[in-house]
């Protein structure tokens, strides 16, 4: 009789926890990044309460060991991993942790340690730092020996792809303590600078910050959250490539642009991915990578002067890149439309890292205004829905608010009719299984630009042990905003990551993957959830 009780409260204890799993949390890890070919002590903050963890990563040449001492990992990039920021989930046998960013870099990397007194001496004038500022009016400053004429350029990640709650200031100082040079927000709250190095001699480079959401605070602000990564370098750096978009059919190169650019690496190919939007640019001379948009369609370069007597024709659809230089400069271009035909058009400048606050203006063929449009929101990239009048011509011109100008100061403008498809979202990126339990996962559908057939959703990639069938979203019935997937495990399934597609039943449409904003990352998604199975509950006595 004892022992089947004893059996029974054990069965039933088993059970509650699997109900109650507490999954691990990472808050970021720190140094958040690493060299390419380079094996580092990374911390993991956040709550663990089994250890050790499995590590994942979103590129196959970044591996993650969880080492004896807890949340402490060793991360392992390969010589061939993709520079640039990656994702990074730790997981446990109750749960998985939200994603987290890790980046992977070309130059030699130190880690910051705090020195009360004086700057820390660089020895290279080419490294990342990986930083922190920990305290309430931390300021963290490093010396670096520079020779006359060099240019030296000075980046900070921290706010934009790390997350930290820090609005960034970056200056260069003489030895002094002069300042010579000095950015805020280059990179929304991450700054980017350069220094032409006026003489031989040791310069200081500080970082300091306020906090990205304005409090009550009056001075510098500081925490355990306040990560950064500063790049110096006195090499190539890369700040764009002009054209910024190419087509995905024909992609070739493009020109470099930036500081210290070498001589061999004026121009750099492009690699087409058959399955991204993007290509990197990347190359061993340049500290940082840049990417260029592929796109479907023609793809062309301002061709000066492109002024309100000479306008440029652009092909519908058709994306251009061009440039606003010297200040006060003006592009005009021409498209030729038809009445009633809905378009799409898209400068973009401030999501592509340039200085340009474009206004874009439309007109018809006897410069009767149509639409004078300046930015979209918070953002300063330009969307406008445009229906012409008439058959014909139109002229559109794009100028700086602010009447700058530079070679910095380029755009991308793209004209399209909108066309039909949809999009996916998935309400969580975790979820848990019990063994031989069907588990949830809802899906919503937004069918756009009048696209209304059927759409399967099914998902792909699911770990070894884990079914799933595929559902039917069905316009004009109950699946066809929102579907629920069903996914069971048996008990020796294996936890991971999988993806959710839909697919267009009629037409060529390509297949689109499901998204998900990253937690506290909104401006960031991925579509890699993780599927969790619990361990089973031992079975009950008789």
């Amino acid at each position: 009789m004892t022992t089947r009780i004893i059996a029974s409260l054990m069965a039933i204890l088993a059970t509650a926890t699997a109900a109650q799993a507490k999954p691990p949390t990472l808050d970021r890890l720190f140094p958040p990044g690493a060299q390419r070919g380079q094996t580092v002590a990374v911390t993991a903050a956040g709550s663990f309460d089994h250890w050790p963890v499995q590590g994942w990563a979103d590129d196959p040449g970044i591996e993650i060991k969880a080492e004896k001492e807890k949340r402490q990992l060793s991360v392992i990039v390969s010589s061939n991993a993709k520079p640039g920021v990656h994702w990074i989930r730790l997981s446990d046998e109750e749960g998985a942790t939200s994603l987290r960013p890790f980046l992977v870099g070309v130059l030699p990397e130190l880690v910051e340690t705090e020195s009360k007194d004086k700057p820390i001496a660089l020895e290279s004038s080419r490294v990342t730092i990986n930083g922190r500022l920990g305290r309430r009016e931390d300021i963290d400053e490093f010396s670096i020996p520079l020779k006359k004429g060099q240019t030296l350029v000075a980046a900070v990640d921290a706010n934009r792809l790390l997350g930290s709650p820090m609005d960034a200031v970056l200056q260069v100082a003489s030895s002094e303590g002069f300042v010579l040079a000095q950015n805020d927000d280059d990179r929304s709250f991450d700054p980017r600078l350069s220094l032409n190095v006026p003489a031989d001699g040791t310069y200081l480079v500080r970082i300091f910050a306020f906090p990205a959401t304005p409090d009550s605070t009056i001075g510098f602000a500081g925490g355990d959250a306040y990560v950064y990564r500063l790049t110096l370098t006195t090499g190539g750096f890369l700040d764009h490539g002009y054209p910024l978009a190419v087509a995905r059919s024909d992609p070739g190169q493009v020109e470099a642009h930036g500081w210290n650019v070498p001589e061999g690496a004026k121009h750099l190919a492009v690699v087409a991915d058959g399955s991204q939007d993007t290509a990197s640019l990347i190359h061993p001379e340049f500290a940082n990578t840049v990417d260029v948009r592929l796109v479907p369609h023609a793809a062309l370069i301002e061709q000066e002067p492109s002024d309100p007597a000479h306008p440029q024709a652009i092909p519908v659809p058709g994306t251009l890149t061009g440039r606003i230089a010297p200040a006060r400069d003006q592009d005009v271009f021409t498209f030729s439309a038809k009445k009633g035909q809905s378009l799409d058009l898209l400068v973009e400048s401030e999501s592509l890292g340039t200085p340009l606050d474009p206004v874009l203006r439309v007109t018809d063929a006897q410069g009767k205004t149509l639409n004078d449009v300046d930015d979209s929101g918070k953002e300063h990239d330009v969307r406008l829905s445009f229906t012409p009048p008439a058959d014909g011509d139109y002229r559109l011109s794009i100028r700086d608010l602010h009447g700058q100008g530079g070679e910095r100061f380029v755009y991308r403008i793209t004209i399209a009719a909108p066309e039909p498809h949809f999009e996916l979202t998935l309400k969580a990126d975790r979820l848990t299984l019990t063994p031989d339990k069907a588990g949830t996962l809802e899906v919503t559908i937004d069918r756009k630009n009048g696209f209304k057939g059927p759409i399967d959703v099914s998902i792909d990639g699911l770990p070894e042990g884990m079914t799933s069938p595929t559902v039917r979203s069905e316009p004009g019935k109950g699946t066809e905003k929102t579907v629920t997937l069903s996914l069971t495990a048996t008990p020796t399934a294996q936890s991971g990551p999988f993806r959710v597609l839909g697919r267009a039943v009629e037409g060529s449409m390509p297949e689109r993957p499901a998204r998900i904003a990253i937690e506290g990352f909104t401006a960031t998604t991925t579509d890699r959830p993780w599927a969790t199975v619990l361990k089973a509950a031992p079975p009950k006595a008789p």
